[in-house]
């Protein structure tokens, strides 16, 4: 059953939700949206179909990531590879959070998934499950989701050995098989995975997160 019910809008805060997806994965970046709309006055019809980015298949996910971006203020950052092996992951995702939710420009409260404000945003509180309470949290994880997964199935096709189209990036039998066999490219996050590959393989560097990431959808205007 999907969390959220149109009928029930006006009981939903105009807040901005912001979620990350990849924190635990092999390789590539963490990826954060933060997202802003005022519930009454977004699409009924795609009210009702947010969740958690997990519990939805692929081909949902990509159908409401434009319409998500169509309809509400979207903003995206990114933490690189770079940046979780020199800062660590979790400071990786709030650094991207921080950045994100700037972005956006808005004067609103922040609401975030998990246990962690962000340093630095005013009026920012974590909420654990986030992405089954608050639409925006949960339109924020099908948006970075669906960021973060074409980025990585983008670099599957110059690595096709660690199964990246269909792992994204994460530990599966496949990815630490290619590992063992390849060591690490270029991608790979060094602090989690040294136990699997102690070499490190070089690689060109890679744009299609920063275009993925670089620009904010216009959506509805906000606060002010």
């Amino acid at each position: 059953m999907l969390p959220f019910d149109a009928a029930f809008a006006k009981d939903y805060p105009a807040v901005i939700g912001c979620d990350e997806v990849g924190r635990g994965a092999l390789c590539g970046p963490v990826v954060v949206a933060a997202v802003w709309f005022d519930p009454t006055a977004f699409p009924g019809e795609i009210l009702a179909a947010l969740d958690d980015s997990k519990r939805l298949k692929r081909a949902e996910r990509e159908r409401l990531t434009p319409l998500i971006r169509a309809h509400a203020r979207v903003t995206l950052a990114a933490g690189s590879r770079a940046l979780v092996d020199r800062i660590n992951v979790r400071g990786a995702t709030l650094d991207a959070m921080a950045r994100a939710v700037h972005r956006l420009g808005l004067d609103a409260p922040v609401l975030v998934d998990g246990r962690d404000a962000i340093p630095g945003v005013a009026l920012c509180r974590p909420v654990i499950g986030g992405d089954r309470l608050v639409p925006q949290i949960a339109a924020a994880s099908i948006v970075a989701k669906t960021v973060r997964d074409a980025v990585m199935r983008s670099l599957a096709r110059r690595h096709p050995a660690y199964g990246w189209d269909s792992n994204v990036g994460y530990g599966t039998k496949t990815h630490l098989a290619g590992l063992a066999a390849l060591g690490r490219s270029a991608h790979h996050r060094c602090s989690f995975t040294r136990a699997y590959a102690p070499e490190t393989r070089a690689d060109a560097p890679d744009s299609a997160l920063r275009t993925a990431t670089a620009a904010p959808s216009a959506g509805r205007t906000g606060p002010s």
